[in-house]
């Protein structure tokens, strides 16, 4: 039989007096979102790091051979900028809208929310960090691909410097919108067709010319997140671009990422208590 000091029951007792005193135990301080953030981006960047390689690989390769193709169509112009500007945005739908979307549905159907959950960890920083390592790997890819179609197509490569503001920016809107379809989606199977679907109409609205689309279809493509980092990456490419236009574009791509986040950040919430 141990013996256990009169002084410790004691301070047990006292603490315990406490305690039923306030009401409740003092709790540990709150996370904070920046801290939370890096380090639920880290730990994405490190468990995605085996399917880096064939990620990009496909990412690119689908991009470049839609190029390639429509190459046959369309000579040069504001339609061949179009075309390259719209297929270097969809290396970021492929994976910011497509992969994400089919990620939380399976995170969800699996009971990996329940994980987060119960971690002190705010949950904008879940959405945010989740959907940052996955708009990380696009970076390269969407770099080669604008590289390619600018040599491909003629076109001036002086200002592919606009990509550092295009990538994240677009990025963060089909991010936030890829993580909604992926926690709103009732089981994974609907959230992977809802992310591919998504990634088609970023395929159709981005990458063909506008101006031979009908004008329904233009309504259409002027609602999809992507458009206007398109827009705003395919006027850098005329002799003297409209800077406050590429501004405009770019603004109202990131307005559209905050609420695409913040409507991410609330499904979150949502399937987290269910």
């Amino acid at each position: 039989m141990s013996v256990v000091p009169a002084g410790i029951l004691s301070g047990g007792a006292l603490a315990a007096e406490e305690t039923d005193r306030d009401g409740a135990a003092e709790l540990g301080p709150r996370a904070r979102l920046w801290p939370s953030l890096a380090a639920v981006y880290r730990a994405q960047l490190s468990r995605a790091r085996v399917a880096r390689i064939p990620l990009l690989f496909v990412a690119t390769f689908q991009s470049v051979g839609i190029m390639i193709l429509m190459r046959g169509v369309v000579d040069g112009g504001g339609e061949a900028r179009s075309v390259v500007a719209g297929a270097s945005v969809l290396v970021v739908a492929f994976v910011a809208l497509n992969l994400l979307a089919q990620y939380f549905g399976q995170l969800r159907a699996s009971g990996g929310l329940d994980h987060y959950a119960t971690l002190p960890v705010p949950p904008a920083a879940v959405v945010l960090g989740a959907a940052g390592a996955y708009a990380s790997f696009t970076v390269p890819g969407t770099v080669v691909t604008a590289v390619f179609g600018c040599v491909l197509f003629g076109l001036p490569l002086a200002h592919l410097w606009v990509l550092v503001a295009v990538i994240p920016l677009a990025g963060a809107a089909l991010a936030g919108l890829g993580a909604a379809l992926g926690l709103l989606a009732p089981r994974p199977e609907l959230a992977t067709l809802l992310g591919q679907l998504g990634m088609s109409a970023a395929l159709l609205l981005g990458v063909l010319p506008a101006d031979r689309m009908p004008e329904v279809v233009r309504f259409a493509r002027d609602l999809l997140p992507s458009t206007y980092g398109v827009e705003a990456f395919a006027r850098t490419f005329a002799p003297h671009p409209d800077w406050a236009f590429v501004l405009g574009d770019l603004a109202v791509c990131g307005g559209v990422g905050v609420v695409s986040l913040a409507v991410a950040t609330w499904a979150y919430r949502r399937a987290a208590v269910r």
